[in-house]
Formats: structure tokens, C-alpha cells, sequence
């Protein structure tokens, strides 16, 4: 990967991260949370707002054993999330 390459992909997971941070971040003292990887890879694949918060609620489910998570509450965040995948590819 050529230096610009990194610091775009640099850009990228911190704008990502940073986002999640302000608005969703489920384990607060975890910034280099895997996750974030994810949601990365997601995003550069096309979803949708719904598949994206879905993504999010198999996160919370699988990964952070939350329980009762609503898909439909986290697609404000998704749709935050698509803003950004411009600036991912």
C-alpha cells in the first residue's frame, strides 16, 4: 500500500471510528475495537441503511451479548454511516 493509501485508509477508520464513538460506541474503553473493521468492509460493499443496522444489531448481539436490540434504532446511525462511504472507496 503507498503512503497516500495509508492515510486515506487512516482517514477512513478514524472518521468511521470517531462515528461510532459519538453515536453509537457500545464498549467506551475499547478504541481499537475489531468491529470497526467490519462495519469498514460493509461499507465499501454497497449496503443498504437496514443492512447496515443490522449489521450493527448482529455486533451488539453476537459479539457484545446486548439482547432486545432493535434494528430500526440504529438506522439514524446507518444512514450517518452511508454519508461516509464516499470518502471509503
Amino acid at each position: 500500500m503507498t503512503n497516500e493509501g495509508r492515510r486515506r485508509s487512516t482517514s477512513v477508520t478514524d472518521s468511521v471510528r470517531d462515528l461510532l464513538q459519538r453515536n453509537w460506541w457500545p464498549v467506551p474503553d475499547d478504541p481499537e475495537a475489531e468491529y470497526v473493521n467490519g462495519v469498514i468492509t460493509l461499507l465499501r460493499s454497497g449496503p443498504t441503511a437496514k443492512q447496515l443496522a443490522a449489521h450493527l444489531v448482529q455486533v451488539e448481539t453476537h459479539q457484545l451479548a446486548y439482547q432486545d436490540t432493535d434494528a430500526k434504532m440504529l438506522v439514524p446511525l446507518a444512514n450517518k454511516l452511508l454519508r461516509l462511504r464516499l470518502h471509503c472507496r
